[in-house]
C-alpha cells in the first residue's frame, strides 16, 4: 500500500469514505502549505466506534457517554481521519478550512486553519499508533504534498502550532518511523 497514492479529485480523496462536516469555512489564504497531525478518540482510549464521525459531522449525542458532557456546542472537524485499521474518512474538502487547529501559529503566521490540512489519527497522545495507520498516513501525506505542492518539512504536530494548549499527537506518535517511511517513498 505504501506505493499506492490516494487520488484527489475536486479536493476530495477518491476511494475514501466521505462524511461531510458542517464545520468548515472558506479559506482566507488559497495556498495550502502545511499538514497538521492530531489524534482523537471518543471516549478517550476507545477506538473503532462512530463517535468521532458524529462529532465531526455535528451529530454527536453528548448524553451518549459521561465523557462527552464537555463537548456540548463544540464545532470541530478535520479534513481526514485515519482509523486504527488504516482506513480513511474525509470530512472537509481540502480547498476549505476545516476547524481543527484553533488558536495556532506556524512560522509567524496565525490561524493555521487558513493554510493547512488537518489529519486526525484515531488514538491518544500516549498510546502507540498502528502499523496500518503509519502506512496510510504516509501515502496520504505524500499524495497531499504532490497534489498541493506542500514542502516536505511542513508536516507538524498540533502541539507544534498550539504549544502549551495542545499535546497531540503526543509521545505515542513515532516521528522517526513516520519520517523514515515518508523518505522511503
Amino acid at each position: 500500500m505504501l506505493s499506492d497514492p490516494f487520488f484527489i479529485d475536486q479536493h476530495w480523496l477518491k476511494r475514501v469514505a466521505r462524511l461531510p462536516s458542517p464545520y468548515w469555512s472558506v479559506r482566507a489564504k488559497s495556498q495550502i502549505d502545511l499538514i497538521v497531525l492530531h489524534c482523537i478518540s471518543l471516549p478517550r482510549g476507545h477506538f473503532s466506534n462512530h463517535y468521532v464521525d458524529e462529532l465531526f459531522t455535528g451529530k454527536l449525542a453528548v448524553d451518549a457517554h459521561p465523557d462527552f458532557s464537555d463537548l456540548l456546542g463544540v464545532e470541530v472537524s478535520a479534513h481526514v481521519l485515519v482509523r486504527r485499521s488504516g482506513a480513511l474518512a474525509q470530512f472537509v474538502p481540502f480547498d476549505r478550512a476545516a476547524w481543527h487547529a484553533g488558536v495556532s501559529q506556524f512560522q509567524d503566521r496565525e490561524q493555521c486553519n487558513d493554510f493547512s490540512i488537518g489529519i486526525e489519527l484515531e488514538g491518544t497522545d500516549t498510546d502507540a499508533f498502528t502499523t496500518e495507520q503509519y502506512e496510510s498516513l504516509v501515502v496520504l501525506v505524500r499524495s497531499l504534498q504532490l497534489h498541493y505542492d506542500i514542502p516536505k518539512p511542513h508536516v507538524v504536530a498540533h502541539s507544534d502550532i498550539a504549544p502549551g494548549r495542545k499535546s497531540d499527537p503526543g509521545p505515542g506518535f513515532d516521528w522517526s518511523r513516520f519520517w523514515q517511511l515518508l523518505a522511503e517513498g
